[in-house]
Order: structure tokens, then C-alpha cells, then sequence
């Protein structure tokens, strides 16, 4: 099976049967979590501007996201996984901005199949992914490490290439362990940056069991992330 791990959310990358993108702090983490939380759909917006003008056709929508891992004035979410946590999202959709993770989904778009991911859901994504589509055939996957330098995104890729592959990859403990210990992580345990929440690390070093994974799909206004049930 042709598996590439690349990193960063600005590289142009070949086509492939499946692209992976991978945002452990925070974006798909708070993803997921959202889909918990009852969330139907998350839109994917490249920029502030194009996140706005989606809010203006679908007020009922929630802005979400981060400007380098700071609240975005006008959204009514920020990229906190358990500030999340606070707001009833039931049968709601969110319009997603961020820095990394969802820049790389958009820019990952050229595969038959696209899912997003962060760690809590990362071993459910690659068992799917095993099950539905690795069956002898030759399967060219992508996984997208989407922070261009960060070592919690590239350990859960290479977690997840284990999987995939049968061998070769580091265990859940070990990437959990990088994922605390990136350099992503560090603000969240200062003191003196107090917008960065240490409970965030604590939800996004986590597996999470949740009977689904997060497909992208190319909608005609902008890219949507949508729930599928994991078992098909």
C-alpha cells in the first residue's frame, strides 16, 4: 500500500485515493467533539472574510476557529475543545476557520476520499479506512500532518501508518506522550498565557471511541465535514 506522511497545511500534494488530514491541537479534535455534541455539519472556510460571508447566507450557523491559536472577533466559538464543552450544539452547523488544520483539508481536496482527524479519533479513522477501502488493492493513502513543524500532528500520523500498515508505527502511549510534550502543547501549561486552557490538552491527548468518523465532502458553497457511522 503506497502510504506518503507529509506535513504542513500549504504543500501541494499528489493525487490520491485517500487524503488524511491530521489537527491534533485543536481543530479536528474540537471536531469531533462538536459531532459529539450533536453538531450535524462543519463548513470549511479558507479565510475570516469567506467564514463571514458563509455566517451572512446561514445565520443560524456558528462561527468557530482561531487566528494562531487566538479568538476571532465576531465568531462565538474560539478553538478550545473544552470551552466547546459550554455551549448546546445540538442540531447545529459550524462554519470552521483555522490556521492549519482546516487549510490543509482544503488544500487536500484532489482524493476520492478526504477525512479529518485529530488523535481521539485517529485509530477509528485508520481501522475504517483498513476495513472499507485496504482490501489488496493498490490504495494510495495521504496522511497530512497539517502543523508545518509540530511533532503532536506527526506523531499521530505515524500512529496511524501503523495501522494502516500492520507494523512500523508507535504505540498509543508513545504518542501520547509526544503530544504533550510537543511544542504546540507548551502554552497550554503556562500560567501566564491563561486564553490557552491545560483541559485542552487533556481532550486532545485522548482516544475517544465513538462509533464514527469525519468525512469531508465538496459541496458546492464550501467543503463540509460530515459524521459517518464508523461500522460501514
Amino acid at each position: 500500500m503506497p502510504l506518503r506522511i507529509i506535513q504542513g497545511s500549504s504543500r501541494e500534494l499528489e493525487d490520491a485515493d485517500i487524503n488524511v488530514i491530521i489537527d491534533v491541537i485543536r481543530a479536528f479534535t474540537v471536531a469531533h467533539y462538536a459531532f459529539i455534541g450533536g453538531v450535524r455539519g462543519i463548513m470549511l472556510a479558507g479565510t475570516v472574510a469567506e467564514a463571514f460571508r458563509l455566517k451572512e447566507r446561514y445565520p443560524s450557523h456558528l462561527l468557530a476557529g482561531e487566528i494562531q491559536g487566538l479568538p476571532i472577533p465576531g465568531f462565538e466559538l474560539d478553538n478550545s475543545p473544552a470551552r466547546l464543552q459550554r455551549f448546546d450544539l445540538n442540531g447545529k452547523y459550524l462554519i470552521q476557520k483555522t490556521t492549519n488544520g482546516v487549510a490543509a483539508a482544503l488544500n487536500a481536496l484532489n482524493a476520492d476520499h478526504v477525512f479529518v482527524t485529530g488523535f481521539t479519533n485517529a485509530k477509528t479513522t485508520a481501522e475504517f479506512i483498513k476495513r472499507n477501502f485496504m482490501k489488496g488493492e493498490d490504495v494510495k493513502v495521504q496522511l497530512i500532518a497539517s502543523h508545518p513543524s509540530g511533532d503532536d500532528d506527526l506523531a499521530c500520523a505515524e500512529y496511524m501508518a501503523g495501522i494502516l500498515q500492520g507494523e512500523g508505527g508507535i504505540s498509543s502511549d508513545r504518542t501520547i506522550e509526544r503530544i504533550r510534550g510537543s511544542e504546540a502543547a507548551a502554552k497550554f501549561y503556562d500560567a501566564g498565557k491563561p486564553e490557552f486552557l491545560e483541559e485542552d490538552i487533556t481532550l486532545c491527548a485522548r482516544e475517544y471511541a465513538t462509533g464514527f468518523v469525519m468525512k469531508v465532502s465538496n459541496e458546492r458553497q464550501a467543503p463540509v465535514v460530515q459524521k459517518v457511522p464508523a461500522g460501514t
